[in-house]
């Protein structure tokens, strides 16, 4: 069956549309940089313990997924952009129970009691943001075309990317200028207000962004249970049971970074968000790389490189404490795999997967993900709290454990899967010549362009 092409005003439609997510993508980034991203750091100012903050990732992972799979049934029912709107108007308002936390603290009431609230109100978060997924994934598969979903989803996350990078910089210089002056509380009711407000502005966005007609049949639907039956079978559900071992072996140690650097190191808030985040100012110059690669050579190849780097990064965090050392190497090889690997997983399933079924199958994809991250965060936990030896501190062996995990579970599983679209052959030493010696330079000229343009944008 040939595809029917899109008429010259459904492509304006849809051009309009992506620019309108680049937007939204911002304001959710914004977000993000002032909320997201400080909810472990504000889990250990309010004396949470160490195993709590693990439960943080643990039970979060699980609850955002499980919800992914109630709203992957809901375009049946309603538009996407209907989903969204009401969930992100919902999540977004869950930065309030956030901000009474910071005031109780403050006051002094329900001090022991606070972690757990916060745990609770972050669940519920994570749930209104993973039943709006599926819509969302579905409805950027529709305005985005397949042969440059690689460069235009790398373009995207350049942009959100470069805005991350500078909130979450400024917001932790913000915050160790109220912490040094004893209104540290005050400084995390100002970040989740902005985060509160940047989502509002992004809903915005959505509300104006075109959303494609999709037909959803009865035939489409399959349940989780046909998926789990039939993983083995096929490549996305191969794929999907990489991604659970995988996480699950991150989830190990990744949750505790947190803790390893504001607790165990000692450093402020401004230090630890500049070296948890270099890595991510620096794979914004590669992402279009990246996302070259991607289209040329396919998403598997671009997986086992971006997994092979990611195998060896907890044991990288533990080399050296001084802070250089962690920006310039664990930091830095972070930031570029991750970079590729996130890229990558999207375009699997889009390649994979038809567009009537990409909500079902993204949403049982991540269920396999948050079992990972809630069982290997819950695994951390555990053994923060439990392992005790003298020959090393424990939080620098879990770190061991993590890394070791990880080779494991990219070693067993990377082969089992293969590429379904036809790509260059690849061969290490010309694609290194081709993408990144004759492509590097023009590349990122491209896009220090266009973080300049980015900067006049958001000026303007």
């Amino acid at each position: 069956m040939v595809k029917k092409k899109d008429s010259p005003k459904i492509k304006e439609l849809k051009h309009q549309a992506r620019n309108h997510s680049i937007t939204e993508g911002i304001f959710c980034t914004a977000k993000n940089s002032f909320g997201h991203h400080y909810v472990s750091p504000f889990a250990i100012a309010i004396n949470s313990s160490n195993s709590m903050v693990a439960m943080l990732t643990s039970i979060a992972g699980l609850l955002g997924p499980l919800s992914q799979v109630f709203g992957s049934r809901l375009p049946e029912k309603y538009s996407r952009k209907k989903i969204l709107l009401k969930t992100i108007s919902l999540e977004a308002l869950m930065w309030i129970p956030f901000i009474t936390i910071a005031i109780l603290f403050y006051k002094g009431i329900l001090i022991s009691t606070l972690p757990i609230i916060l745990l609770l109100s972050f669940a519920i978060y994570s749930i209104l943001g993973g039943i709006g997924h599926p819509a969302w994934f579905s409805w950027m598969g529709d305005i985005v075309n397949k042969k440059q979903r690689g460069r235009w989803f790398s373009k995207r996350n350049l942009i959100t990317g470069f805005v991350s990078v500078i909130l979450v910089i400024l917001a932790s210089i913000f915050l160790d200028y109220f912490k040094k002056n004893n209104w540290t509380m005050f400084g995390f009711i100002i970040l989740f207000s902005l985060a509160l407000i940047s989502r509002l502005i992004s809903l915005r966005s959505f509300q104006k962004q075109y959303e494609p007609k999709i037909e959803l049949k009865k035939e489409s639907y399959f349940s989780f249970w046909d998926f789990l039956i039939n993983s083995p079978k096929n490549n996305v559900g191969r794929f999907s049971l990489f991604r659970f071992f995988f996480t699950f072996a991150c989830a190990i140690s990744s949750p505790l970074l947190a803790i390893y650097l504001l607790r165990n190191l000692g450093f402020s808030y401004t230090i630890y968000m500049i070296i948890t985040f270099a890595g991510t100012a620096l794979s914004l110059l590669v992402l279009e790389l990246w996302g070259k690669f991607s289209d040329k050579y396919g998403n598997y190849i671009t997986l086992c490189i971006a997994s092979g780097l990611i195998t060896i990064i907890p044991i990288l965090w533990i080399l050296n404490t001084n802070p250089i050392y962690l920006i310039l190497v664990p930091s830095t090889i972070s930031g570029l795999a991750w970079a590729g690997l996130h890229l990558t997983e999207k375009n699997f399933i889009y390649d994979n997967v038809s567009p009537q079924k990409r909500g079902f199958a993204v949403s049982y994809y991540n269920l396999f993900w948050g079992l990972g991250v809630f069982f290997g965060a819950g695994l951390g936990a555990i053994l923060i709290k439990f392992v005790n030896t003298d020959f090393i501190e424990p939080i620098l062996l879990i770190f061991i454990i993590g890394g070791v995990a990880r080779a494991i579970a990219a070693l067993w599983w990377l082969p089992k899967m293969r590429e379904v679209r036809k790509t260059k052959k690849f061969k290490s030493s010309q694609a290194f010549n081709e993408i990144i010696l004759k492509g590097a330079a023009p590349t990122i000229h491209e896009e220090v362009n266009q973080i300049i343009h980015i900067q006049k944008y958001l000026r303007d």
